[in-house]
């Protein structure tokens, strides 16, 4: 460290991987400073995870109200209320706010309120003042991206759909990624009539496909509508406010919202990038080497501006190995295989390690284990939901190579047996695990019979 630069550690963005990446490197000593344009949290405390997570725990209320009246509980009339939902959300998006700033305070690092720009390789101008750093760590994440076309003026994204003064009657939702998927359970569950419309054949391409096409049937079993291989072509807004979409089938959809989930990009344009000479990808993501080092030496970022996966415990896995290589004993390092993850669409899914699709296209011999059952519970809530659960096992080494759920709950459950699938457990050795009953989690250690081979 050296006393010519103004600080140790400049951090752009106080989102999860840079607040992390901030209060660590301080606690090593380095003088750091953190710049944030809108607010402490990044995209997962304010319009992500976290909100999203609540609005999920509150649609699936309705649900829990039906299931009530076969256990013997008589309940009357329920209704909900949009604005008492926001109200306690906003609370709870301040409250966390605060402590990630006293977080970032009690560690000594100075944060900074503005939009910040790079200079040269070791100098940041933010609201006119020049400010230097021996090292410069971006961290501005993403943000939805929704292309235009006629009447693209009129819709909204995932970030906006947080804040809306009212909850629609009837919202139309374009993607079919997770964000999409989750937020049609969403308002599906809220009492929305929810159209959920996708160009592809099938929702969430990216994920285990026999899982995903289970889950889009549940969700139309709940009520939302999938309109499959279709897209907008023009939208209108009406004199009452109302949204008409033309669709490229020649059909039209009226709404009173519509969003689009359609991807997300780089917050890197007006970042200074091109000024100091960072490397970027076609997507706008910027390239870095393993010690997420950047085409300029001394410029470093990590989180979703790199192109790894957009999950926020990987931007937190990647500041601690950036904190530990640049002011620790440089020993650690970090693994983008078996990543577990969740959706939390209606019901969830679950998953960790590879698909199906993966394992096919690199020649894997597989034998899958399935199993499809009703949850204990509907035997008497009368739901018609129903539960899949996927093992994939490598016939040569018989390692568990891969596991998925659609069912409640399932990110919980998988995070526990994502501990088994990191460390290369065999089917042997979940077959020797007693399982707990009555559980779902138990018949991941009871499944005998192949299902099907490939």
């Amino acid at each position: 460290m050296t006393e010519q630069y103004d600080y140790d550690l400049f951090v752009i963005g106080a989102g999860s991987g840079g607040v992390r990446a901030a209060r660590m490197a301080a606690s090593t000593g380095a003088r750091v400073v953190i710049a944030e344009e809108k607010y402490l949290g990044g995209t997962c405390v304010n319009v992500g995870c976290v909100p999203k997570k609540l609005f999920v725990y509150a649609s699936h209320c309705s649900e829990e109200f039906k299931d009530a009246k076969g256990f013997g509980w008589e309940i009357g009339e329920s209704r909900f209320n949009w604005s008492t939902l926001i109200e306690n959300k906003n609370k709870e998006i301040e409250r966390l706010n605060g402590i990630y700033k006293k977080l970032l305070e009690n560690a000594g690092v100075n944060i900074i309120y503005g939009r910040a720009r790079l200079k040269s390789s070791h100098s940041i101008e933010i609201d006119g003042k020049v400010i230097t750093a021996e090292k410069i760590l971006v961290t501005v994440g993403a943000t939805p991206s929704v292309p235009e076309f006629p009447g693209s003026e009129h819709v909204i994204s995932s970030d906006q759909v947080f804040f809306l003064p009212k909850l629609p009657e009837k919202i139309v939702i374009v993607g079919g990624g997770y964000i999409a998927v989750e937020f049609a359970g969403i308002m599906d569950g809220l009492g929305v009539e929810t159209h959920l419309i996708y160009r592809g054949d099938k929702l969430l391409k990216n994920f285990d496909q026999p899982s995903a096409q289970f889950a889009a049937k549940e969700m139309q079993k709940k009520g939302v509508n999938i309109h499959y291989s279709t897209n907008i072509t023009h939208i209108e807004k009406q004199s009452d406010g109302t949204l008409i979409c033309t669709l490229d089938n020649g059909e039209s959809l009226t709404a009173s919202q519509i969003m689009y989930a359609t991807g997300r990009k780089s917050l890197t344009k007006d970042l200074g990038i091109e000024k100091v000479g960072l490397t970027t990808r076609n997507n706008a993501t910027i390239e870095t080497n393993e010690q997420f080092q950047t085409s300029v030496p001394s410029i470093y970022a990590l989180g979703d501006v790199i192109g790894t996966p957009e999950l926020t415990p990987v931007a937190t896995a990647q500041a601690m190995v950036f904190v530990n290589q640049q002011y620790g004993d440089g020993s650690k390092s970090i693994s983008y295989e078996n990543i577990p993850t969740a959706i939390f669409c209606q019901p969830n899914i679950g998953t960790v390690g590879l698909s199906e699709e993966a394992l096919k296209a690199k020649g894997v011999s597989i034998d899958v284990y399935q199993s499809e059952f009703k949850h204990l519970k509907h035997t008497l809530s009368g739901s018609e939901e129903r539960v899949l659960m996927r093992m994939l096992v490598e016939k040569n080494s018989q390692k568990v190579v891969g596991m998925h759920m659609v069912g409640p709950d399932a990110g919980e459950l998988i995070q526990g047996f994502a501990v088994a699938v990191k460390a290369e457990l065999t089917k042997d050795q979940f077959d020797a695990t007693i399982g707990i009953h009555p559980t779902m989690a138990e018949e991941f250690v009871t499944l005998r019979e192949i299902s099907y081979s490939f």
